[in-house]
This record gives C-alpha cells, structure tokens and sequence, in this order.
C-alpha cells in the first residue's frame, strides 16, 4: 500500500537523489556521514569535502528519491557537533551556471582588450 502511494506521488522537479549538505564540521568523517544520513534510506554513495575549498561540504546520493526528500526535509537544521546543517537538493545547472559565467567574463575582457575597450 505505502508503494502504491509513493508511486502516485508527484513531486517537484527540482527534487532528485542527491543531497548538498554543508556547514559540516572539519572532522568528520564518512562513517559518522553514513551513521547520519543512512536512517533515512539506502545510500548509493557519500562525498565529502577535503580540499581548502570545499572542506566543511558534501554530496550523499540514496538509491531512492523519496528517501532523499525525507533525509532532506528531517536533516536540514540538524545540529551535529553545535553545527546546524544546511542540506539542499543537489542542481546541476546552478553548479553549471557559475563555471559558465566566469568563461562569459574571460570572453568579454579578451573582446575589450581586442578592441580597446575599458569599462
């Protein structure tokens, strides 16, 4: 019965099986991630932030998109180590948008500097 329901569920498009999590603390690690984010349903895959920039971030992927939508609707705000966690459905077009902005600005100073432009 709880099947059948969920299948006649629509739900936003902007709603999908990855989960940006951020304002994690620095320490933790995958385990603690899985121990977290595992209640909610079967994980496929957990990503967390080493570099400089990215430290403090993750992706967790489930297997399935309503267990995702319910990790994100209990986990947002969670305090974990006097941190609240911010968890986000993960858009690939936001993530897009911002490399293709800076490849849009490097081509408008090489036009400016070709034509002698200076705004």
């Amino acid at each position: 019965m709880a099947m059948q329901k969920r299948a006649n569920l629509r739900l936003p498009p902007e709603i999908n099986r990855i989960l940006y999590v951020r304002n994690l603390p620095y320490k933790i690690t995958a385990e603690e991630m899985y121990d977290i984010f595992g209640k909610y349903g079967a994980i496929r895959q957990i990503r967390v932030g080493n570099t400089p920039d990215t430290r403090g971030t993750a992706f967790v992927v489930y297997e399935d998109i309503f267990d995702a939508k319910n990790a994100c609707d209990h986990l947002s705000g969670f305090n974990v180590c006097n941190r609240y966690l911010v968890v986000l459905y993960y858009q690939a077009t936001k993530a897009f948008d911002k490399i293709n902005l800076d490849k849009e600005k490097e081509k408008l100073a090489k036009t400016q500097a070709k034509y002698g432009l200076n705004t």
